[in-house]
């Protein structure tokens, strides 16, 4: 098999691959079960297509050409470690102490009868990097600390039989001070460590329990403008009413409609109405009391119970008005 022929394939593999990412993607937004379905019989969106070739396009390039690119100028972790960055903080460092004078050298040849340290200056840790800087240069802001220089660096030291760590996770203070590993952890827990793991964990909590405490079901009631009350068929009053149902769950909601709080009170449209996952449904409702009522402002609660899902129910308030 040639170089073509794999290259052909591995362009298509990252293809496939873009496209599915795509997909799912898009999966957030539409019920991916139906998206899937649409697309199996060729009858999805103009919308839904354009994204998934949207963002199936911008993962091939990024991942396929950009690259480092990528990791330089558009990823923003290189600017929240500035912020966030002091001489304790853990980050990838070059043992400029044991790594220098840096030289090639034989596997059998002792470093310290030619005054060498223990880089042999395989630049390997410069052709592993994602974003193709040199550690050996100091920390840079295109470093997002994957440690693949440390690993590939680990792996020479071994080849000639030197320890490991020329290249290694470390503080600047841990590097200036030559502090062992027990003294980074000590120094590691401090103030701004606990105070910013407090904070982190605080919102994990929130959004934890707002996801446990979402509501499911929602509803708006909007009073039609165009006529506040209006008399019916045998002298009834009548009040016409917007609802908008907004469905969060997955699964298809009937749901049943009522309305409380006055003598009486009923719904004259229809009582039922289907909510389609993660559909927003706007309805118009005709609320009617007998005649006789009082006139003026009484307050009602439209009640909204699921026959699907029994434990979802709503109340919502409004007024009902009677004209003099």
């Amino acid at each position: 098999m040639g170089e073509f022929d794999l290259a052909i394939r591995e362009h298509a593999a990252w293809i496939l691959f873009a496209l599915w990412t795509g997909f799912t993607f898009v999966g957030y937004f539409t019920p991916i079960r139906d998206q899937a379905a649409e697309m199996l019989s060729g009858s999805l969106g103009a919308w839904q297509t354009f994204w998934i070739f949207f963002y199936g396009f911008a993962t091939y390039g990024n991942a396929g050409f950009m690259r480092e690119q990528v990791c330089k100028y558009m990823c923003p972790y290189a600017r929240f470690q500035s912020a966030m960055f002091d001489r304790d903080t853990l980050i990838v460092t070059y043992d400029t102490t044991r790594g220098e004078p840096r030289g090639s050298r034989g596997k059998k040849v002792d470093p310290k009868e030619k005054g060498l340290g223990s880089c042999v200056d395989c630049t390997l840790c410069v052709q592993v990097c994602p974003t193709g800087i040199d550690i050996r240069k100091g920390l840079q802001y295109e470093c997002i600390g994957c440690g693949a220089c440390a690993d590939v660096c680990d792996e020479v030291m071994d080849k000639f039989g030197y320890a490991r760590g020329l290249v290694k996770y470390s503080t600047q203070n841990a590097m200036t001070g030559g502090w062992a590993k027990a003294q980074i952890i000590r120094r590691a827990m401090r103030p701004r460590v606990l105070i910013y793991t407090m904070v982190l964990t605080a919102i994990a909590i929130a959004v934890g329990v707002s996801l446990y405490m979402r509501v499911p079901m929602k509803v708006d009631v909007i009073r039609d403008r165009g006529a506040l009350a209006r008399m019916v068929e045998q002298g009834r009053i009548e009040n016409v009413f917007r609802l908008q149902i907004m469905n969060a769950t997955e699964a298809k909601q009937v749901v049943r409609l009522g309305v409380e709080g006055m003598d009486g009170i009923v719904i004259a449209s229809e009582p039922m109405v289907d909510v389609l996952p993660t559909e927003v449904r706007t309805l118009a409702v005709r609320v009617q009391v007998p005649p006789g009522a009082s006139s003026g402002s009484h307050p009602i609660v439209f009640k909204l119970q699921s026959t699907t899902d029994t434990a979802i129910h709503l109340d919502e308030k409004s007024v009902f008005l009677v004209p003099r």
